[in-house]
């Protein structure tokens, strides 16, 4: 997903047109629509400072891949359901999404790790019973 796409995903997240989220940044709507159709570069500094509005840090924003985008709306979808799929977040309700889905990213990677020591242990077995058996 590229960063144009992310910055509108997380827009519709916190539930603001682009006429607000331009608003919020002191830039004119034709400005802010064209970030976010990836018609114009966004240099460092603009980018901290719009994901900043968007309640999270530019670390965390890079770090978002589809999936965890996705799955972050999804889930706020579920808490807020209307009838035309908006989504109505405060900036709390939103900051709390985030840190949800960033601790169990957390969990995740521990887990992907515990997994990768076991398969080393494992292969470590494996070599000395192979040895064992060929009479070493």
């Amino acid at each position: 997903m590229h960063i144009h796409e992310k910055l509108k995903v997380m827009r519709h997240y916190k539930g603001w047109s682009q006429e607000e989220m331009a608003e919020k940044l002191g830039y004119s709507l034709n400005g802010y629509a064209k970030i976010e159709r990836g018609e114009t570069d966004v240099k460092v500094d603009q980018l901290s400072r719009i994901v900043e509005a968007l309640g999270t840090d530019l670390q965390h924003f890079l770090s978002l891949n589809d999936n965890n985008v996705f799955n972050l709306v999804e889930s706020c979808n579920h808490h807020n359901n209307n009838s035309h799929g908006n989504i109505f977040l405060t900036e709390t309700q939103c900051a709390h999404e985030l840190e949800k889905a960033h601790l169990l990213l957390q969990e995740r990677d521990k887990e992907i790790e515990n997994l990768k020591q076991q398969i080393s242990q494992l292969k470590q077995i494996n070599a000395l019973l192979e040895k064992h058996n060929a009479g070493g």
